[in-house]
């Protein structure tokens, strides 16, 4: 087996759990875990592909991966402060008790 094709299945694997705890869980924090391990698996791609790539010098994935690291590092803040906001409000992180966009 090609060692890409490794990566792939591994990227796919996870981007499958993380879909799958997004999907399921009640919990809002675990539904943030579930979506960050899509965004890695998303990483995982580039960074594969970067490096079978027959000119890995450009640095493409390198620079893909980084920019992505930075987008998720602020979704997940943003993410948990809007958490802590619903808790102190709903006073519960179940994501079916939050039904209502009322102040």
């Amino acid at each position: 087996m090609n060692p890409l094709q490794q990566y792939l299945i591994l990227s796919g694997a996870l981007f499958a759990i993380g879909l799958a705890g997004a999907l399921t869980r009640r919990n809002a924090i675990m539904v943030l875990i579930g979506i960050e391990l899509m965004l890695n698996a998303a990483n995982l791609n580039f960074i594969a592909f970067w490096r079978y790539n027959p000119h890995p010098e450009t640095l493409r994935g390198i620079m893909f991966v980084i920019f992505a690291i930075a987008i998720a590092a602020a979704e997940a803040a943003v993410g948990l402060a809007l958490i802590i906001s619903i808790h102190r409000h709903y006073k519960t992180t179940a994501v079916d008790k939050m039904n209502s966009l009322k102040g």
